[in-house]
C-alpha cells in the first residue's frame, strides 16, 4: 500500500527542531478505535506520563518507562506506515512540552493529525491544524477537579469534546454540562460507556430518550482486540 497525498518523511522538509526528543511509550498501527475517525487506519504516538489517574484508565503502562526518541526518529517510524492519519496520544500527551513541536512537525509533514488530551492541560498553543479530542473528566472519573474549562476557548467546528461515562449518574452529569455551556455549539460530542461497566444498549436509549445532540461511540480496538500495549 502507498499513499498519495503530500506526505513528507524527511525531516528537514517537515520545518521544524526535530532533534527534540520526547519519552515514547509506543508507537503503533492500527485501526482507530474511537471519535469520528473511527475505523480509519492510524498510526498511533503514545507519549509516556500522565499527571491524571482516572479510575478507568485502560493505559496505565504508559504512566512510565518507554524510550526517548527525536522527533525526526518518530517521523521516520511514522512514513514506515505509509498512511496519512496520525493520533498523539497517552497518558497525558501535553505533559511533555515538546509534544507541540511534534504535532507542529506532523502537520507540516503533511499528515491528518488528531490529538487525544484529557482536558486539564493548556490548549492554547496547540496547532490549529490538529484536530482536538479533548475530555470533560466526569464524577466517575476521580478527576473532574482536574478540568479546565478554559480549554472550551480552544475548540474549533474540526475538534471534538468526549465524555466516557461510568453509570447514569455520568450521564446526567454530562447532560448538564452540555446544556450549561452550550458545548453543541462549539463542536461534535461524543458520549463513550466504559467498557465493560457501562452497558452501551442502555447509553444508547438514554440518548434516544433525551434527544441528545451528541455522537454515541463504542471503542472499537477493544471490540475486535480487547486491551493491551498495541491497540
Amino acid at each position: 500500500m502507498s499513499f498519495t497525498g503530500s506526505i513528507s518523511a524527511n525531516p528537514k522538509e517537515a520545518g521544524s527542531d526535530t532533534a527534540i526528543s520526547l519519552r515514547i511509550s509506543e508507537i503503533f498501527f492500527s485501526l482507530q478505535g474511537e471519535t469520528s475517525r473511527s475505523g480509519l487506519p492510524t498510526v498511533f504516538v503514545r507519549l509516556t506520563g500522565c499527571p491524571l489517574r482516572c479510575g478507568y484508565c485502560d493505559t496505565a503502562y504508559a504512566f512510565t518507562g518507554g524510550e526517548s526518541m527525536t522527533i525526526a526518529a518518530v517521523l521516520q517510524r511514522v512514513a514506515a506506515y505509509e498512511t496519512q492519519y496520525v493520533t498523539v496520544t497517552g497518558g497525558e500527551p501535553l505533559a511533555q512540552k515538546a509534544c507541540l513541536v511534534l504535532l507542529n512537525t506532523l502537520c507540516d509533514a503533511g499528515y491528518s493529525v488528531s490529538l487525544e488530551t484529557s482536558g486539564a492541560i493548556d490548549l492554547s498553543g496547540v496547532d490549529i491544524r490538529v484536530s482536538k479530542v479533548m475530555d470533560i473528566k466526569t464524577p466517575g472519573s476521580g478527576e473532574m477537579d482536574k478540568n479546565r474549562w478554559s480549554n472550551l476557548n480552544y475548540l474549533t467546528p474540526h475538534d471534538e469534546i468526549k465524555f466516557v461515562l461510568c453509570d447514569e449518574k455520568d450521564y446526567q452529569w454530562a447532560c448538564q454540562m452540555i446544556k450549561a455551556h452550550h458545548l453543541d455549539r462549539r463542536c461534535p460530542l461524543l458520549l463513550s460507556p466504559v467498557h465493560s461497566q457501562l452497558d452501551a444498549s442502555a447509553l444508547a436509549n438514554w440518548i434516544l430518550r433525551d434527544r441528545l445532540p451528541v455522537r454515541m461511540q463504542i471503542q472499537l480496538h477493544k471490540l475486535l482486540w480487547e486491551d493491551g500495549p498495541g491497540r
